[in-house]
């Protein structure tokens, strides 16, 4: 199985987001979302975004916006993709020049397989854990037989809970196409803590 690739999201620092470039990350998520305690000015995260290597993709994470605001600050900051965490349609951004993934919440099998079915196929699944108050960066697991039966019939992201302790198992279990990781790998939101980024990279290397 190729490995997997790693979006590091929830970046509102500099240093975080080079060192997870530096880690091997394909890409690093900004969250545009102003209730998260992640959340990033888009100004800064264009900074950021200045300064990562060419095969790092910046990632705008939005829940519930308009299309003008994803179009603007998707500009601003140089934005590779656009991750829609809300109760937004999927094909909101259609005719739009972005990658989109769209994150659905991992219930029982066949309601997740049923929410999974109606994004479009050119359209990234990303599975994380159900919370509409926070919208990811939880630090809750979702289940992982139910995210495989997802994974065996198109490509998705597994969110939800990963950390170096359990990235290995998940891998294994679920096989997706990439994982996303934020509050596992942090000191508290926002600020990522360079020792677990470190062991997750190693423990994503192993697996």
């Amino acid at each position: 199985m190729a490995r997997a690739k790693v979006k590091v999201c929830g970046i509102t620092r500099r240093d975080d987001a080079l060192r997870a470039a530096d880690l091997g990350a394909s890409a690093v998520g900004f969250v545009f979302w102003p209730r998260s305690p992640r959340y990033v000015e888009p100004e800064t995260a264009a900074a950021f975004a200045r300064e990562l290597p060419a095969d790092v993709a910046p990632v705008g994470v939005f829940v519930d916006p308009a299309v003008s605001d994803v179009r603007r600050i998707a500009e601003l900051v140089g934005l590779a993709a656009v991750q829609l965490h809300g109760d937004e349609p999927a094909t909101l951004c259609d005719g739009l020049p972005y990658r989109v993934l769209k994150a659905v919440a991992v219930a029982g099998e066949t309601t997740t397989r049923d929410a999974a079915g109606r994004v479009p196929g050119h359209i990234t699944v990303l599975l994380d854990a159900r919370d509409p108050v926070r919208r990811g960066g939880t630090g809750r697991t979702v289940d992982w037989r139910v995210a495989a039966g997802v994974a065996a019939r198109r490509r998705i992201f597994l969110a939800g809970g990963l950390a170096p302790e359990n990235v290995g198992a998940a891998l294994s279990t679920v096989r997706p196409y990439g994982i996303d990781v934020s509050s596992g790998v942090e000191e508290q939101p926002g600020r990522k803590d360079a020792g677990r980024l470190r062991e997750f990279f190693e423990e994503v290397a192993r697996a």
